[in-house]
């Protein structure tokens, strides 16, 4: 039998074929669109509204759209010519060279670890969260006496989505995959549903002119004047949402033709994420029926989650019913469980690509093979523990969403950066292009991609809230600023001694 061309090129690269390559583009491409989950940025809906109004919202949404697609094209030609799980890392250690390469590849690896690690914890939450809402307006809404859910029963379900989806992902990848597949007809067909008939269930929508046009700071709820700076924080809704396209690079090992497969599928998730998450953002905005009422601590779902209380009001006006906004609103949950189930599953191929070359403590046991299913069980369990201590604090503050947002974000695209920047200032000599090439295309797109990277990274840092109190202030300065340190003191002390970068495990 011919060889397939990915496992070709990585066996040039210096690895053997362990993991089972069996995924197809589709497969590869529906675990990429569950990551991104054009649902997952619906808990900052509210806060987003709330900053500068509609219009900055919507408009904010197509500007990340336009941008993100530099940095997608970037990627995807990186990922034609290194199909490996490793990645980023990888990415970065080939394409800075063998002087910097260690450096580059330790910086971007561990970026990129607690990029994806966190975002299990922002799926596991926003799960939480609408699950509180669905027994909230099950048992009678807030104003009629329903349960909501407290902290600690909050967090109870926080850590069961966590070790619901590490259990599935202890399983043979095509288990995952053929979840996934479901995942996006899930999520095409319940988008259409709630996209389409929330507007048509309204009794009454708002004009044009209020969703296009209208901007409105809230400096008495926010505490924020500035008008440029609350635009800047509407717009980080659309940040948080178009990210995670990497992971068909991560699923690149169990893939073929992933040489071609990996960059169709980064490209095909943004652009059908990008298309639908508007569309969403729209439906909501076209629906709100009372602006000033949706933040009312006394509304029906007791001004926790702004979407649920768009989606009551329009069923309750048009049915005097709150069932259908149960059914939407576990629609909107199903994706995002599912979007956490796809995240656990990047973030393992991440932590397993890293302990295979070294990079974490006790590598040699995240990197051990479950000798049936061929998945980095251990690894899938590693992430699964850290998500669910990241979350205990939520047992004491209201910030911890913000932060492992902001968190996951940075880390997440700042992983982006290292290997988008040295592409674009190595010799165009030294790469050997893929399938697919952008040719002279190549350095300008790098350019425009690593500076809206580094705008993305350093908007994530800002206070979200004033005046600064223990309950507003944004942690993920200093989470980050103390990962980051450790990182550098361990590189400088002792892993710049034995870390070179991704070990080859077969001769050339």
């Amino acid at each position: 039998m011919e060889m397939d061309s990915g496992e070709k090129r990585l066996n040039e690269l210096g690895y053997k074929q362990e993991l089972r390559r069996e995924m197809s583009l589709f497969k590869t491409f529906a675990i990429t669109f569950s990551t991104m989950s054009f649902f997952s940025g619906t808990p900052l809906y509210g806060p987003s509204l709330l900053y500068a109004g509609p219009a900055s919202l919507i408009w904010g949404y197509v500007a990340v759209t336009f941008f993100t697609w530099f940095v997608g094209f970037a990627m995807a030609e990186i990922c034609s010519s290194f199909p490996t799980t490793g990645s980023l890392y990888f990415w970065a250690a080939h394409l800075a060279g063998p002087r910097w390469g260690p450096f580059a590849s330790w910086c971007c690896a561990w970026l990129e670890t607690i990029g994806v690690v966190s975002g299990i914890g922002t799926q596991a939450y926003a799960g939480a969260q609408a699950l509180q809402m669905i027994i909230l307006l099950s048992t009678g809404t807030n104003k009629g006496g329903g349960y909501f859910v407290p902290r600690s029963v909050f967090v109870s379900i926080y850590i069961c989505l966590t070790l619901i989806w590490a259990v599935l992902n202890s399983f043979a990848l095509q288990v995952v995959a053929f979840l996934d597949v479901i995942s996006v007809w899930w999520q095409v067909m319940g988008g259409f549903i709630v996209i389409i008939g929330l507007p048509l269930i309204a009794s009454s929508t708002q004009s044009a002119s209020y969703v296009f046009t209208h901007f409105e700071t809230s400096p008495e709820s926010t505490g924020i004047h500035s008008k440029p700076y609350a635009m800047i924080l509407s717009v980080l809704l659309s940040q948080y949402c178009l990210y995670g396209y990497d992971s068909a690079a991560h699923l690149t090992e169990e893939t073929k033709g992933a040489d071609r497969t990996g960059p169709l599928a980064i490209l095909s998730s943004i652009g059908i994420t990008s298309a639908f998450g508007w569309a969403y953002l729209l439906a909501l905005t076209f629906s709100i029926q009372d602006p000033a009422y949706l933040y009312d601590p006394n509304n029906e779902t007791a001004g926790a989650f702004v979407p649920a209380q768009i989606i009551y009001d329009a069923f309750y006006r048009r049915y005097h019913s709150g069932t259908g906004a149960i059914i939407f609103l576990c629609i909107i949950w199903g994706a995002f469980f599912f979007c956490g189930l796809s995240n656990l599953t990047s973030a393992a191929r991440v932590v397993y690509a890293l302990s295979r070359d070294g990079g974490v403590p006790f590598s040699r046991i995240w990197i051990k093979i479950h000798p049936k299913h061929k998945v980095p069980i251990n690894a899938v369990w590693l992430c699964a523990v850290i998500t669910i201590i990241m979350g205990l604090p939520i047992l004491k503050l209201n910030v911890v969403y913000t932060a492992i947002i902001s968190i996951s974000t940075i880390g997440w695209v700042g992983g982006y950066a290292v290997p988008i920047f040295a592409r674009l200032v190595m010799d165009e000599k030294k790469f050997k292009p893929g399938p697919f090439y952008l040719g002279r295309a190549s350095r300008p797109v790098c350019l425009i991609a690593f500076l809206y990277i580094c705008y993305t990274c350093s908007v994530f840092l800002l206070p979200t809230f004033y005046p600064l109190k223990w309950d507003t202030f944004n942690y993920a300065p200093v989470a980050v600023s103390a990962a980051l340190t450790l990182i550098m003191l361990w590189w400088v002390l002792d892993a710049r001694k034995w870390f070179k970068g991704p070990v080859k495990n077969i001769d050339v």
